[in-house]
């Protein structure tokens, strides 16, 4: 069955307290060549049959209004992913 995966990203003018955490731990960890870490969500949505383009809008209309806060984040991919 195919899937839509979303990906959700802070906006770039919101401080990313768990992406500070990693890129802090990250050089503890041996891992010494990254400079920046921002955390963001991944959903996948899991289709029955074929997706068609208004399957994919429905799911750029949900990842807009449900699956991420756009005070604060922004909606960076939605892409279909043969499983």
């Amino acid at each position: 069955m195919p899937r839509i995966v979303v990906d959700v990203m802070p906006k770039p003018e919101i401080l990313d307290p768990q992406g500070k955490a990693i890129v802090g731990a990250l050089p503890r960890l041996g891992f010494t060549s990254f400079s920046s870490v921002r955390q963001g969500k991944r959903f996948e949505l899991t289709v029955d049959g074929e997706v068609t383009e208004d399957i994919l809008a429905q799911a750029r209309e949900a990842a807009e209004t449900l699956l991420s806060n756009p005070v604060i984040e922004d909606v960076v991919n939605v892409e279909v992913v043969e499983a």
